[in-house]
Order: C-alpha cells, then structure tokens, then sequence
C-alpha cells in the first residue's frame, strides 16, 4: 500500500476552506457525531456508518480526489448519516468545531496519518498543538479520542501532544504503552495492511476528563519539556 503525501504547508493547502455545518450534512444532525480526521478512501467510514445507523460521521481528507471517490460510494449508498469532505484540518478545522454544538462530537480518530519523518517536516504533521487544543475544547467529558499508526515514529509524537494538553486520560484497564486491540467494530485499510503482515500496530483510546484545556503557550511549554526528555516524542519541536 502506497502512501501518496501532499504537503500541507504548500500555499493551495493553507487556503481556508468554510466546512458545512452539521445540519447541512446530514439528515438527522442531533445525532452523536464521529469525526475521522485523515479518512483517505473513506471505506473505514463507509462501513461505520452502516453499522452505526444511529451516528453521524464525517471524514475530513487533504487529497481531494480520495474525498471525491469516497463522496460517489457514499451517494452510491444513499446514506445520509455519513459525509467527506475536503480541507486542511490545521487549516479549516478549529472554527468549524467550535462552532458546534455542546455534546455533539462524541468521538475522534486519527488513524496512521503521514508520517513525515524528518524534523525540519513536523510541522507537517497533522496533530499539532493549536488542532489538539480545539479538539479537546470540541469534545465533553466521557468522550472518546482514539489514535493509531504502524510507525512509532508518528504515534509518539502524537500521544505526547494529546497528554502534554493534560486533558485526555487512558481507560484504567488498557495495556500500557499500547492497547493491545481496536475498540472499533471496523478496522482501517491501512491496519489490515499491516496485520496481514504480522506487522505491528500501535494504538491509543482516550477518554476526555473534565479540565479545561490549557493556553497554546502552556501546551507548547510542556511539549519543549517533553522534547528535551525524548527528542523522539514531540509532536512540533521547537526551533
């Protein structure tokens, strides 16, 4: 499986582009909303919205033409409870979630993104601070956040924004540093991929926990100190 990039800090990629809200996606939009930042293809959406009936979910994808596939199977199906669109998370996606209502976003998942090894490219990740912080202010107390990547390179780095932001907490019962299985009735293309492979998968469940997110600054501040500790774990290292 080949992963094909784009780079998000190119100009075409920095545009804002105004997301619809929930009522002009979906038919019943009170419905709980599942957010899948980074669908690619959408499959993995495609079938939790088959088996979730009674959930909204809306992937959010760079490559458009991965978003335009992945729109004419949804049409194809007829399902109204399910939605791609196209756009810059880091770019598009904090006003868009502020924007929403109180208790509807009930989960987030960001699964195996692009990997950007270099440190001069982690910049280009997509969880960065600022997307961290909106996501946290987005979701109530109870509600899930779920991580995963084949690389530990990437999913360090991620795990180290989501905890340096102190709002986030693991379920007591799952296995330390990974949980072992996927708390999702779906896997994604990409983890059937790589578990074909006997190769394996690093992943994380979060639940949101009642404090308040903390100042960009704050959350930067911890970061550095995380990075002066594991160079590895940081998600936007500092200059």
């Amino acid at each position: 499986m080949v992963r094909q990039h784009v780079n998000p800090l190119s100009r075409f990629y920095q545009l804002p582009r105004p997301l619809p809200a929930p009522a002009e996606l979906f038919a019943r939009a009170e419905l709980p909303l599942h957010l899948d930042i980074g669908a690619a293809r959408g499959r993995f959406l495609l079938a939790m919205a088959q088996g979730e009936p009674d959930w909204n979910h809306l992937g959010l994808e760079i490559r458009r033409p991965l978003v335009d596939a992945a729109e004419a199977d949804r049409q194809s199906l007829q399902l109204n409870n399910l939605h791609y669109l196209f756009c810059n998370a880091n770019i598009s996606l904090e006003g868009w979630l502020a924007a929403l209502p109180t208790g509807l976003l009930q989960r987030v998942t960001i699964q195996f993104p692009d990997p950007w090894f270099k440190k001069k490219h982690h910049k280009r990740r997509v969880l960065q601070p600022e997307l961290q912080l909106a996501i946290a202010a987005a979701l109530a107390e109870g509600t899930a956040l779920f991580v995963q990547s084949d690389v530990l390179a990437v999913i360090e780095p991620m795990v180290a924004v989501i905890e340096a932001s102190g709002c986030f907490e693991r379920p007591g019962g799952d296995a330390r540093p990974w949980r072992t299985d996927n708390p999702l009735p779906v896997p994604t293309e990409r983890e059937q991929h790589v578990l074909a492979q006997d190769l394996p998968v690093y992943r994380v469940l979060y639940a949101r926990n009642a404090l308040p997110p903390p100042p960009l600054a704050l959350l930067q501040q911890r970061l550095a100190e995380t990075l002066e500790q594991n160079p590895e774990a940081a998600d936007n290292p500092a200059n």
